[in-house]
This record gives C-alpha cells, sequence and structure tokens, in this order.
C-alpha cells in the first residue's frame, strides 16, 4: 500500500511553462498513475495556446481571478467556483485577460503530465519571484516534446 500524499502550500515541485507556474499536487507515483493535480499560478496574459490531448482527460477548477477557457470552439470566461472539463481529443486553451493574477487546480487522468512540464519548462524556486512570459526556446523544446505526450496544435497554432 503507498502512503498518504500530504503537501502543505509551500510543498510541491514547481514549474515555469507556457507563461504560468505549475506546483505538483499529485503525480504518478502518488496515484498510482490514476490522476495527477497541478496547481497553476496563471499570471495576466498567460495560458497555453490551444491544444489537444490524446490520452488525458484534463479538468480545470478556477479557485481565484478568472480565466476565458476555450474548448471544441465554445468560450467560456470562468471565475472563482467554475470547472470546465475536457474530453480527450478536445482542441483547447486558457488564458488570463485580466489584470490580476488567476489560480487554478488541474486535474489530468491518468496522471504522467508532470514529465512534460519538466522536459519543457524551467524549475521555479521562488513562489513570489515574476512569471517568465512564454519564450522563443520554450516554444521550441515545447514542439519538440509534445508528440511523445500525445498533445498535438491545431494547424498553423504554435
Amino acid at each position: 500500500m503507498r502512503e498518504a500524499t500530504i503537501k502543505g502550500p509551500d510543498d510541491g515541485e514547481m514549474f515555469y511553462a507556457g507563461g504560468d507556474r505549475y506546483r505538483f499536487l499529485a503525480e504518478v507515483g502518488d496515484t498510482d498513475s490514476t490522476y495527477g493535480l497541478i496547481e497553476a499560478i496563471v499570471p495576466p496574459g498567460g495560458g497555453p495556446p490551444p491544444h489537444s490531448h490524446s490520452r488525458e482527460e484534463e479538468g480545470f477548477y478556477v479557485v481565484e481571478g478568472e480565466v476565458t477557457v476555450q474548448v471544441n470552439g465554445r468560450e467560456v470566461v470562468a471565475g472563482p467556483g467554475s470547472f470546465v472539463n475536457m474530453p480527450k481529443g478536445s482542441v483547447h486553451s486558457f488564458r488570463n485577460n485580466t489584470h490580476a493574477t488567476a489560480k487554478m487546480l488541474i486535474l489530468l487522468a491518468p496522471g504522467g503530465m508532470e514529465q512534460m512540464f519538466r522536459e519543457t519548462g524551467t524549475v521555479a524556486t521562488d513562489a513570489g519571484a515574476p512569471i517568465p512570459p512564454l519564450g522563443d526556446a520554450e516554444r521550441e523544446r515545447m514542439k519538440a516534446a509534445f508528440p511523445k505526450y500525445g498533445i498535438e496544435f491545431p494547424e498553423g497554432d504554435h
């Protein structure tokens, strides 16, 4: 039997990726690969480009602030308490179009997506530091790594 996973507000590996900061709350080793749970801090203007996952369902739960979620051509402005689930294969993205930072919980099932963040992002050691925007070098790492993780961009969207 696995040990319980307990993480305090300052625990969990953090990465800058896609212009946001992600903190791993539950990883494959914690959940027998059944799901992953990630806290996302999304600064104004933050959020990934439209993409799809061939392997995972992905759910966004907004804790603070507001994000605009697009999924399969539908757009919803999601505030605190809102939840949006993206089925496998759906083209989706989120963006913080406000002037305040947003916080979300991202649920991925099955788990394992944290390895993609390790491969394409940058380690974040200071939760209070400014979040760097998505840069060209990271875009190139993403384009190279995403096929291995079953992530695709719609034609012309990278």
